[in-house]
Parts: structure tokens; C-alpha cells; sequence
């Protein structure tokens, strides 16, 4: 077996200051693809984050009190090392600390200086708190999400948060570092979760603007309101998840479940959904999920178990992968996405424990920080 290579990212240094959700995830990502990633913490711990969180993995932590002129003179000298910053603060919080764009562009001209928030650095929203819910609610991906007679479903926090904010952060800081190392010149990030969001939806727009969208939550394609995708229950009180779109794979569905395909109607039929939907209904409330994810092993069906939480290595190509490692009470996802190089997670970094290191870096003594500076 061939030498695992070098993780891509190990010769870009990241300065992070300490937040939750999107920023940090953001963060861990560089980090686990090798980013040498220095995350500013606050004196005090955040109660909200959790022991042992995912997204400290990988990462070196330095504790400063940003409203001293001391610790922010330990910032400004980290910023002028940094390839790119991630602050997730409402739009002029860094400004009034001394550590906006302005000084940090001053201080390294090629910095990528990256901002992470809900509703972005302008616009009516911007200065308004929200959470995932309210962010992903204005770009009709809320909507058209659940079924038609309740209420749309918060979708956890991955929408928002995660998928439309952390990943296109990340995206644009490494565009912007590839572009500085090109040209010598930085830049701002103003990555909105809003924004990020109204991207992951661009297809549904292709599919609204071609006539292939319904307005109504549950009556299209990728919202359950086809029966051959969407989840259904089975004997034990679990679900399978049916997703054969493509006639092929739908055809094998029916022929696994025994289905004579002539009188189950046209797969694409509405006016057969409400029977066929039934018939699967039925069948598949008949036997318990392992059964059926057995019977569908290694097939075409796109027929397979849901998972709970504390099942996904119960699954054996998840295990297979080993998707998740142990890191003491903690499931750590594996690095994605795989570039040739280590899988296996880092480890945690503790609040504050590369403190006397990092001022090392800087040319400061371990105590530099010890002592009380002009607020």
C-alpha cells in the first residue's frame, strides 16, 4: 500500500476567533485537511459549547482577553501571520475592538479575511440576531421542506448552518488564498448563511423556472410526494429509505418486493401515486427493518435502512469506512472529503493549551500575557 500523502492544506495557517455552529465547522474542516488553524478563545470557557466538541479537533488555542490592548496587540500580530481569519461576531464588533478588516488588511495586505454570519455585513436583516431556522426560513428552502398539512420542519441545522454557511466559507477562503498567493492581495469573505442557502437552491429554481416545481410542499419529486421517494415504516417501528427515481432501479424495487409491475400502474402516474404508495406501505410494514435491509443488500433498489444516531456503525458500509471514531464519549466523523491522506480525526485542542507556544511563535515571552496592558 502506497504512503498516505500529505494533507493538502498543511502550509495555510488559519486564525480563528472562538464562536459556535458554522465558523468553527468551518475551521475544523481546513484543520482536518491540514490547515495549521490558531483559535483565539475567550477567558471564559462558552458554557454552550459541549466537552469534547467535534469542532475544536485539530486546532491550537490561545486565550486572550480582547478588551485588553495587550491581548489585541497578540492578535494584530497573529492576523499579519495568517493566510486567512474566520470571526463569526455581528457586522462591527471586530471594528470596535481594533481588529476590522481595515487594520487587519493593514497589518498583512494578503490576508483573506473571512466573516461569518446569518444575514451578512449589509442589508435590512443585518444587524438583527436569528438562528438557522430564520435564515434558511427567507430563502424558500424552509418552505418548501415537509408536508403539505403541517408546518414546515426545522431540518436540524444543516441547511443553514452548515451546509449553506460553513462549506461556502471555507470555499471562499481557500479561493481567496489561492488568489493572494497569485497577486499578493487579500480580501473580505462576507460569507451569509442566507446567501449560501439561496445557492443550495438553485436547482430547485432550474425546476421551478422549467415548470417542473409545485409550489406545494410534499407534490414534487424530492419532497416525498412520489412514493418511490420517501421513507417508510416497517414492522419494528423503523423506516427504509426508498429513492429509485430512475425506471431501471424502480423496476428492481418491484421485482424485489414481488410487485407484478403491470397492475401497480405508471411509475410517474399522479393519478396512481395514492395506491402505490399503499401497496408499499403495506408491504414493507410486514417485515422488520433488518430484514429488509438484507433483502435489498448489494442490489439497485436505492433501498436501504435509516440509521438512528447511535446506529451508524451498526451499518456495515459505514463501518466499512470507518466513518466514525471514538474519541472518548465522543463520535468524531472521519475526515471528509478523503484527498489520499489520514481519515482518522486529530485530536482536541484544550482551551488556552498552546498558549506559551504560540507567543513563542510571536518572539514574546510565555508571561507576556501575565501582565495587565491598557484596556
Amino acid at each position: 500500500m502506497a504512503d498516505p500523502l500529505p494533507p493538502p492544506l498543511a502550509k495555510i495557517r488559519i486564525l480563528e476567533f472562538a464562536g459556535l455552529g458554522p465558523g468553527p465547522f468551518a475551521g475544523q474542516l481546513l484543520a482536518d485537511l491540514g490547515a495549521d488553524v490558531i483559535v483565539v478563545d475567550r477567558p471564559v470557557p462558552n458554557p454552550l459549547r459541549p466537552a469534547g466538541a467535534v469542532e475544536r479537533r485539530g486546532k491550537r488555542s490561545i486565550r486572550l482577553d480582547l478588551k485588553r490592548a495587550r491581548d489585541r496587540d497578540v492578535a494584530r500580530a497573529l492576523m499579519g501571520r495568517a493566510d486567512a481569519l474566520i470571526e463569526g461576531n455581528r457586522p462591527g464588533v471586530m471594528e470596535r475592538l481594533g481588529l476590522g478588516p481595515d487594520v487587519a488588511l493593514a497589518e498583512n495586505p494578503a490576508l483573506v479575511y473571512g466573516r461569518m454570519t446569518g444575514w451578512g455585513q449589509a442589508g435590512p436583516y443585518a444587524g438583527m440576531a436569528g438562528h438557522d431556522i430564520n435564515y434558511i426560513g427567507v430563502t424558500g428552502a424552509l418552505q418548501a421542506m415537509g408536508d403539505a398539512d403541517r408546518p414546515p420542519p426545522p431540518p436540524l441545522n444543516l441547511v443553514g448552518d452548515f451546509g449553506g454557511g460553513s462549506l461556502f466559507l471555507a470555499l471562499g477562503l481557500l479561493a481567496g488564498v489561492i488568489a493572494a498567493r497569485e497577486n499578493g492581495q487579500g480580501r473580505v469573505v462576507d460569507a451569509a448563511i442566507c446567501d449560501g442557502t439561496s445557492a443550495l437552491m438553485g436547482m430547485i429554481h432550474s425546476l421551478a423556472g422549467a415548470g417542473a416545481w409545485d409550489a406545494a410542499r410534499g407534490a414534487n419529486l424530492l419532497d416525498g410526494g412520489r412514493p418511490y421517494y420517501r421513507c417508510y415504516g416497517t414492522r419494528d417501528g423503523r423506516f427504509m429509505a426508498v429513492g429509485c427515481i430512475e425506471p431501471q432501479f424502480h423496476a428492481e424495487m418491484l421485482a424485489r418486493l414481488g410487485i407484478d409491475p403491470d397492475s401497480y400502474g405508471n411509475q410517474n402516474d399522479p393519478a396512481c401515486f395514492a395506491a402505490q404508495a399503499a401497496q408499499l406501505e403495506k408491504i414493507f410494514a410486514s417485515r422488520d427493518q433488518a430484514d429488509w435491509a438484507a433483502h435489498f443488500a448489494g442490489s439497485d433498489a436505492c433501498v436501504t435502512p435509516v440509521r438512528a444516531l447511535d446506529e451508524v456503525m451498526d451499518d456495515p458500509h459505514m463501518a466499512a469506512r470507518a466513518a466514525l471514531v471514538a474519541r472518548g464519549d465522543t463520535q468524531h466523523p472521519a475526515i471528509a472529503p478523503r484527498c489520499g491522506g489520514a481519515v482518522d480525526p486529530p485530536d482536541l485542542s484544550p482551551e488556552g493549551g498552546a498558549t506559551a507556544d504560540i507567543l513563542g511563535e510571536l518572539g514574546l515571552p510565555v508571561d507576556f500575557l501575565d501582565s495587565e496592558g491598557t484596556a
